[in-house]
């Protein structure tokens, strides 16, 4: 049986106090760096091992991790990042860590303003905030507020460059632009139209859109021997079935080449919906995420390609982390891209499985 070893041990070797020792454990202040240093080189080389759990029982030390998010009620998509901080959750709440649930609707920058300025009223500040940050200049301020007051935190969904940020854990939104127009390359002629279409508000104040479509069109400047034509249109009312439909509709008749569709968000089911039965045979769909609908529409072979952003694993790391950091005090890797996966009919059941069947890793 491996000897513990106890902070006495670590003190005696390294010169100081006990005191100082349990400083270094616990990030607490008044130790230079140089002696914070010499303390852990110690710690490492007797391979000492806190005890975490004993540690925040003690000191009964609770943590509030304010979690923002668009409003799964409004986009279905949001519904899987919560299930995996929920997941993440259920594996580190004995830790004391407290979850302060902040919802925004995703269509309005007003209400995502009100609600990351609410993160601040509570009496007690947040030890961490994890968020997605959809509104590029908003999310700019609350990172700025985040840095201003000490505060770690952690963005998922889309990256905001921000050195002060604790990491981000997503997708490469410039690389997964790319890969849709591989995707749409095994699927258009020579000389014929795709088109990248924004069923989204603000799309010039979302970096992730911004990202994916510079992406998507240097994809096809690379292939410009095949003639290409690309038609990009962003669209503000896709929840109104008559004027989305129109829309393709005109843009059917302008294009008559158009063969291949690639929607940038999770809404590609909205597409298919307002497509008839002779346009859809005519194009090859590229959407995102694993929602119902997109998986009613690749399973009936309407949409042709899901890019799989990992949504349930990007709340799930999103919160591993901040535990790590907060109660492990480990290091963090700040820029954490997770796999584009491409699902198709065949390996459809095998995601599906896959989407909640990992393991905390702490």
């Amino acid at each position: 049986m491996k000897e513990r070893i106890r902070i006495k041990d670590i003190a005696l070797k390294a010169g100081v106090s006990t005191g100082t020792v349990d400083r270094v454990i616990h990030n607490r202040g008044n130790v230079s760096p140089v002696t914070r240093q010499r303390v852990k080189e110690v710690m490492e080389e007797l391979g000492y091992e806190p005890n975490i759990m004993a540690s925040t029982l003690a000191y009964n030390r609770t943590f509030r991790i304010v979690v923002l998010l668009p409003d799964y009620k409004n986009d279905p998509y949001w519904e899987l990042p919560r299930q995996g901080i929920e997941k993440a959750h259920l594996a580190t709440r004995h830790y004391g860590l407290v979850l302060d649930w902040f919802f925004f609707d995703p269509l309005r920058v007003d209400d995502f303003i009100e609600k990351a300025a609410g993160i601040w009223d509570a009496p007690r500040a947040p030890d961490a905030v994890l968020f997605a940050p959809v509104f590029l200049k908003e999310s700019q301020t609350l990172l700025d507020k985040c840095r201003d007051t000490g505060t770690p935190n952690v963005m998922i969904n889309t990256n905001v460059e921000n050195s002060d940020s604790l990491c981000y854990v997503g997708q490469d939104s410039y690389q997964s632009g790319v890969l849709a127009a591989r995707l749409l390359n095994f699927g258009v002629n020579q000389g014929e139209t795709v088109l990248m279409l924004n069923l989204d508000q603000s799309t010039t104040n979302a970096k992730h859109l911004i990202d994916k479509e510079k992406g998507f069109r240097d994809y096809w400047d690379d292939k410009s021997e095949r003639h290409i034509s690309i038609v990009k249109s962003d669209f503000e009312d896709f929840n109104i079935q008559e004027r989305l439909q129109a829309l393709l509709d005109g843009l059917f008749t302008d294009h008559p080449q158009l063969s291949g569709i690639f929607v940038s968000n999770s809404r590609a089911y909205r597409v298919v919906e307002c497509l008839s039965e002779q346009q859809l045979s005519k194009v090859k769909i590229v959407g995102y995420d694993l929602i119902d609908a997109n998986v009613q529409y690749l399973r009936s072979n309407k949409i042709d390609f899901i890019i799989n952003q990992n949504p349930v694993k990007q709340g799930y790391l999103g919160l591993t982390n901040i535990a790590n950091h907060l109660i492990f005090k480990k290091e963090i890797d700040p820029l954490q891209y997770l796999p584009l996966d491409i699902v198709v009919q065949e390996n459809l059941e095998y995601y599906l499985k896959e989407e909640m069947a990992f393991e905390l890793v702490i």
